[in-house]
């Protein structure tokens, strides 16, 4: 069966994401705040960043906090397994959010899943599972994320030897954020699957 193509659409100018609103029973401003302290930690550069071990403890903990059917503790505790070198352990968990509602709590959480599942699944040797997750997320909605959508995406058709598509969809993000060459750019990226179209000149 010949595989399809991917129709690389011209990247929308991303608006600002706001985090997406709970819209289940369980809201709680303090331990989002928390959450994100535990990250900034993490994250605070040499001897203030925690070792993986006690910085999943932490995720841990507070996702213990969060009620059983709520998909906020699945994905943190994804994150953490994914951030600290280990997307074996974060995708059941990655899945497991994004099956108890993660859309619903909050979009722009439920999209960072897909993106991080998408490459966990890539580093794990399957990147056409990759490929299906995130090609829906060429059209949805426009936010911050279109650009990893597509980085990642470009990642996981490489590794399927893809690397033309790969190319133009990096290519196409690029495009939006230059100060010239933008229409030709985009005209490039998009003749890079459809060959027939020929670019326009670089001006």
């Amino acid at each position: 069966m010949p595989r399809t193509v991917l129709k690389i659409p011209v990247p929308r100018a991303a608006r600002a994401c706001e985090p997406g609103r709970m819209t289940k029973d369980w809201q709680n401003e303090d331990w989002e705040n928390r959450v994100a302290a535990a990250w900034a930690a993490f994250d605070a550069p040499g001897d203030g960043g925690q070792d993986a071990a006690a910085f999943r403890a932490v995720i841990d903990a507070l996702a213990a906090e969060a009620p059983p059917d709520s998909p906020l503790g699945p994905f943190e505790r994804a994150c953490a397994w994914d951030s600290t070198g280990h997307p074996d352990r974060a995708v059941a968990l990655y899945r497991e959010a994004l099956a108890g509602g993660l859309a619903e709590v909050s979009g722009y959480k439920a999209r960072r899943a897909r993106i991080q599942l998408a490459s966990s699944l890539r580093n794990l040797g399957r990147p056409e599972e990759g490929v299906a997750l995130l090609t829906p997320e060429l059209d949805a909605p426009s936010d911050e994320l279109d650009d990893a959508v597509r980085a990642v995406l470009a990642l996981c058709l490489s590794s399927l030897g893809r690397d033309r598509e790969g190319l133009s969809l990096v290519l196409g993000a690029l495009a939006a954020h230059l100060p010239r060459y933008q229409r030709s750019m985009a005209n490039y990226a998009r003749a890079l699957v459809e060959p027939e179209e020929p670019p326009s000149a670089v001006r």
